[in-house]
């Protein structure tokens, strides 16, 4: 990690205290182990942004029909 930058983070002690027990069982760092846990977390969001951008040009639904149908099918 040449060019990591230090930043301070508040951790509710019952999560830091988990950490740094996975980081002993796992002989990572706690650093390691929140780059990793913050790359995965931004991964699924950019997932999610490109899932709703290529849905974009679909139609949307009315949620009171939708209700609506899934009423008169027995569904709700």
């Amino acid at each position: 990690m040449g060019s990591a930058k230090r930043a301070t983070v508040y951790l509710d002690p019952d999560l830091h205290r988990a950490v740094r027990v996975k980081a002993a069982e796992t002989e990572r760092s706690v650093s390691e182990l929140l780059n990793e846990a913050l790359r995965q977390s931004l991964a699924e969001d950019a997932e999610d942004l490109e899932a709703v951008r290529s849905r974009s040009k679909e139609p949307s639904l009315d949620f009171e029909r939708v209700l609506k149908d899934l009423r008169r099918r027995g569904k709700l």
